[in-house]
């Protein structure tokens, strides 16, 4: 892991989750995100201190435990630090079981359930909404970024920096996990389009191996995009015969070789799930129950 400069007072530091930093004149900073666990924001302490800069803020775009699992060890070790998150993402990081409650539907087995509640995750302090927001007598902005996770936000600096979360997926995340983990399917698609018109220069995903340029990043915005229409119309491809969501989903890891073990089984049902609201929402599917079985089909 190491610090790197985007642009004025606006850093990257990467690791298995990047961790966007801003510089305070005070020598405090702004975290965007804090990784995935003690040992990535024990890391990311070490690199700030080794500047003579001190952690005071944090930003977590969103809920998932590889973008706060940090938390709690920056909240022990800087016990004056400040946690920031909007109001959907602090339910689900203050509430460990609500996310593998909803991906299972029900009381969720404990090797699904343990990556979200084997760690106490510290409250958060302030509530943030989308839109310009002040932190340290700094201005921010704010931007409602949801589809990946349902309470996600970028925050964007005055170096134009925009520290995006996990809003889009990196060539490389797509070429890995090409059936990405989605909550909404129609929020998803809202966001890559608001992402398409921003005009900030520089760009920094929670997953990718560097920033983007502005021009850089509308390749990006692309890749996801025909990602999900990829996804959909093989979709109504398969279901041109009526199947259950888990036939669809034996179909899609078998054809796309999925990777999958326990817990990315139901990151898949889960996404899967999400299509076939999205697709039903828009009239193209119908479902039907049968000698006690759903059906998805196509209209």
């Amino acid at each position: 892991m190491d610090l790197h400069k985007i642009n004025g007072n606006s850093y990257w530091i990467e690791g298995p989750t990047n961790t966007g930093v801003f510089l305070f004149k005070n020598k405090y900073t702004l975290l965007v995100d804090t990784g995935d666990g003690r040992q990535q924001a024990r890391r990311v302490a070490e690199l700030l201190k080794e500047q003579g800069w001190q952690v005071k803020y944090v930003f977590n775009t969103h809920e998932h435990p590889d973008h706060c699992g940090g938390n709690q060890y920056l909240k022990e070790n800087y016990p004056g630090s400040v946690f920031h998150a909007s109001a959907a993402a602090r339910q689900f990081m203050e509430d460990g079981i609500l996310a593998p409650l909803y991906m299972y539907g029900g009381s969720p087995p404990d090797d699904l359930a343990r990556y979200y509640t084997h760690a106490r995750m510290p409250a958060v302090d302030e509530i943030l909404l989308s839109g310009t927001v002040k932190i340290n007598d700094e201005r921010f902005e704010l931007l409602p970024l949801s589809g990946h996770a349902r309470g996600q936000m970028g925050l964007a600096t005055r170096d134009r920096v925009c520290f995006l979360g996990d809003a889009l997926f990196s060539p490389e995340i797509i070429a890995k996990y090409s059936f990405p983990f989605l909550f909404d399917i129609e929020s998803q698609f809202k966001t890559i389009q608001l992402i398409s018109g921003l005009e900030y220069d520089f760009y920094l995903l929670g997953h990718a191996p560097r920033y983007y340029t502005h021009t850089e990043l509308l390749k990006v915005v692309q890749a996801n995009q025909s990602n999900l229409e990829k996804y959909l119309s093989l979709l109504l491809e398969l279901l041109d015969q009526p199947k259950s969501r888990e036939e669809l989903a034996e179909e899609l890891i078998i054809i796309e070789d999925l990777s999958v073990d326990f817990k990315e089984y139901f990151y898949i049902m889960s996404t899967l799930a999400a299509f076939l609201t999205y697709l039903t929402r828009r009239g193209e599917l119908k479902h039907q129950l049968e000698n006690g079985r759903l059906y998805y089909f196509k209209e």
